[in-house]
């Protein structure tokens, strides 16, 4: 996945406090946004960047309920949504195209035409097994959709929006700053041209209401935490038949009994009694894909490992499996019978007399750094 770009803090990009209020937050893009709009500086390309940060500031600032998302979770809990229209939050901030028109000379026209929804995301759990392995689930979630009472007008049935009369139907509305005319969205219609006289009750005219949805969601093999999963169309509705958002599901895996997951490799300490170890010996030990034999030398000591190939995850690009690598660990008999302290007595005698050769080179280290 790629990587993203680390941003600055949105409150600093505005030079405001976090606890600034609205009316601060939009004074203070107002002044950035004049200074560095891209139409009062032609090919400059980092004023334009500064707009598009600036603009993206505010546009998450501005709405109450991205700011709270914000404040709690930083620039990750903003991330799905659909990317702001620099030049729309402009323009729905008070600004029109004919502001730098007046005095630039040109500059870019009004973005018309329906709005697509906004995408959504939210974190969507899977076992270890089902991520492994690939899965077929089911997502539940909330989205606004068209209210069924009004089909979206907001107005109450039998009635429709009339014309706006602040604005003449236009959605804009020029005031007189000096020498210049700025024109502004119309604080009547919030620019859209038209105003709802009788709401719609189900949706207080808004429009919209959120309604529970539910969609299969296919969990390829081999997926890893945090990754991504996009779902085309299932976001929010867009505007007058405008383009869907998208769904985003960020994976969590949990966490298995006893596999663990490194790369495409899968990981399992496997328990090994101390004759098994001592004299070798041919085990059974689990795998994702099933059972399988594992075979011990004579001689293992604890903390080896062992590879069993292609018993791993697949990757969830290639689809080429990993392994499964299996390390083990000798145990000590807490508590002996009286015959197995008999025999190991026996063996220790043994041990005594054929010392290996690691031994004997460590115990004469010992004794040179003790004699000095």
């Amino acid at each position: 996945m790629a990587t993203s770009v680390s941003k600055r803090d949105y409150y600093e990009v505005l030079g405001v406090p976090k606890d600034a209020s609205a009316t601060q937050i939009k004074k203070a893009y107002r002044k950035l946004a004049l200074k560095h709009h891209p139409d009062q500086n032609p090919g400059d390309a980092e004023a334009e960047a500064k707009f598009k940060e600036a603009s993206e500031a505010y546009a998450a600032l501005s709405d109450d309920e991205k700011r709270e998302r914000y404040d709690r979770y930083g620039h990750a809990g903003l991330e799905g949504g659909n990317a702001p229209d620099m030049e729309s939050v402009f323009e729905s901030f008070g600004f029109g195209g004919g502001l730098f028109e007046g005095l630039f000379g040109g500059g870019r026209r009004r973005r018309s035409g329906p709005r697509g929804g906004s995408s959504l995301q939210m974190e969507f759990e899977v076992d270890f097994m089902e991520a492994a392995k690939g899965a077929n689930k089911t997502a539940n979630f909330d989205r606004l959709e068209p209210c069924l009472e009004c089909h979206g007008s907001g107005a109450e049935k039998g009635t429709k929006p009339v014309s706006c009369d602040t604005c003449g139907g236009r959605g804009a509305v020029l005031q007189s700053t000096g020498f210049f005319q700025i024109q502004t969205t119309c604080p009547s219609c919030s620019g859209k041209g038209s105003v709802i006289k009788d709401r719609c009750k189900p949706c207080h005219g808004e429009g919209r209401v959120p309604r529970k949805r539910e969609v299969s969601v296919d969990i390829p093999a081999g997926i890893e935490d945090g990754m991504r999963l996009r779902l085309a169309g299932e976001g929010e509705p867009g505007e007058s038949g405008a383009p869907a958002g998208d769904l985003f599901l960020v994976i969590r895996v949990l966490e298995h009994e006893f596999f663990q997951r490194q790369d495409d490799h899968v990981l399992l300490e496997v328990p090994l009694a101390f004759t098994q170890a001592a004299l070798g010996a041919e085990i059974e030990v689990p795998t994702i894909h099933g059972r399988d034999k594992l075979k011990v030398k004579s001689g293992t000591q604890s903390g080896s490992l062992f590879s069993l190939k292609g018993q791993g995850v697949p990757n969830v690009r290639s689809g080429r499996k990993g392994d499964q690598i299996v390390r083990v660990t000798v145990e000590v008999p807490k508590k002996l019978t009286k015959r197995q302290e008999e025999l190991l007595r026996e063996l220790a005698e043994t041990e005594e007399v054929n010392v290996t050769p690691q031994r004997k080179s460590f115990f004469d280290k010992i004794k040179s750094y003790f004699e000095g």
